[in-house]
């Protein structure tokens, strides 16, 4: 992954973020020398959201099939979020 400094992202603009994501999909920029953000193409993007959406769906159906869920009203879920709150 290449890493692009925050200066060269203000010299540079967009161009050194496309410059980093020619021979990677994800770039990571620096900040006074540490690593704070990571950069990649839309694309990339979203097919992580993706990837992401289906672990969740699996992980519900997962509970779902060990009967790890509860049936109530709106009222008493409104009541066991209050009680869990305090």
């Amino acid at each position: 992954m290449k890493n692009i400094a925050a200066n060269e992202l203000k010299t540079r603009g967009v161009t050194s973020i496309e410059k980093a994501l020619e021979n990677s999909a994800e770039a990571i920029i620096s900040v006074r020398g540490q690593e704070r953000y990571v950069v990649m193409e839309m694309e990339e993007y979203n097919r992580l959201r993706v990837c992401e959406l289906e672990a969740a769906l699996y992980e519900t159906r997962q509970q779902l099939a060990a009967g790890e869920f509860v049936e109530e009203s709106v009222d008493e879920h409104m009541e066991r979020i209050r009680n869990a709150a305090k």
